[in-house]
């Protein structure tokens, strides 16, 4: 059972990062009238995928990909998108003062009770690490008793060895179309993918299934050091 929150807010480096892992907790917390804000900190101009077939190019791909976020929004049903403009693959080259900083301001304004990202260290992709850090880092300089619940999402190979099992498993299938339209939004990445993904929901393959129903998360332990 996902319990109503005052305010969540979502921090990602790419349009589609929502997507994969928490689309489906976005669009029941906006259905329960929690008001959302995600804050995208880059519109992924160095994705690889440019659509199969392609339809896009490195100057085009910008723009398609901020539409594409616009539709995922739409399909979620978040009114609240924060476009940073941060560039991408380049986060992890930010001033780390300057990161905490971009956080904080989001926290300060928006006062949420949960805060959604990546876990640093487990999540793959540098852009993705360096992400996680600001967020831990700003909310770890909070007073603890005014500290937003952090959830986390990790993928690493050795996630299990290190975090053990998710602390938080939300079960989405009321919303699982909107999962799916949240994805099909973003076709630049995903097209391929989807694909694979409805001929394994037709095959009722469980993996495909356990992906597209659950969604999982690490609450931080503010004890831990990732540093």
């Amino acid at each position: 059972m996902i319990k109503k929150e005052r305010h969540v807010l979502v921090i990602f480096p790419h349009p589609d990062d929502e997507a994969f892992g928490v689309s489906g907790t976005i669009s029941i917390y906006r259905e329960m009238g929690v008001p959302v804000t995600y804050a995208c900190l880059t519109l992924g101009e160095m994705g690889r995928n440019l659509g199969n077939p392609a339809f896009a190019n490195r100057e085009t791909l910008p723009q398609i990909r901020k539409a594409e976020l616009q539709k995922a929004c739409k399909a979620m049903g978040l009114d609240d998108l924060r476009m940073m403009g941060l560039r991408d693959k380049t986060i992890e080259f930010e001033d780390d003062e300057k990161m905490i900083q971009l956080v904080t301001d989001l926290i300060e304004e928006t006062n949420p009770s949960l805060v959604i990202s990546f876990y640093p260290g487990l999540s793959v992709h540098p852009d993705h690490d360096a992400s996680a850090r600001a967020v831990v880092r700003a909310i770890r300089r909070m007073t603890e008793s005014e500290r937003p619940v952090l959830h986390t999402i990790a993928f690493a190979h050795n996630t299990a060895e290190v975090l053990g099992e998710p602390d938080v498993i939300n079960e989405v299938s009321t919303v699982s179309d909107k999962k799916i339209a949240t994805l099909n939004a973003h076709a630049s990445q995903t097209v391929w993918m989807m694909r694979e993904m409805e001929k394994k929901l037709q095959e009722n393959d469980p993996e495909a299934i356990q992906r597209l129903l659950y969604e999982r998360f690490y609450t931080y332990q503010w004890d831990k050091d990732f540093e």
